[in-house]
């Protein structure tokens, strides 16, 4: 079964200097795919901001060992997304 996502056309506003770079390293996927995975990743950090709010608040601050293993583990996690990326194994049902 194929399924298409429903998409809608906007206008936004970028720095022109940011815009053309992103223009060069996007070529292949387009601009529109590009700035729709930068959304979406914003989007998932501001919900992960949310709940680390919200987990705080429930069960108090964070200590530097726990925030050091936090953020040894977000880098592990980009790194491993940026070697998918440079090899192309990113696929569609992958997990990231």
């Amino acid at each position: 079964m194929v399924s298409y996502m429903v998409t809608k056309k906007v206008t936004v506003t970028i720095p022109e200097d940011l815009l053309d770079e992103i223009r060069a390293e996007t070529a292949e996927r387009g601009l529109s795919a590009y700035v729709a995975e930068a959304l979406r990743f914003k989007r998932d950090r501001d919900r992960l901001r949310e709940l680390a709010d919200w987990l705080q608040e429930e069960h108090g601050p964070l200590t530097e060992e726990e925030r050091t293993a936090a953020f040894e583990g977000l880098e592990e996690l980009d790194a491993e997304h940026e070697r998918r990326r440079a090899a192309g194994t990113h696929g569609a049902g992958e997990a990231a």
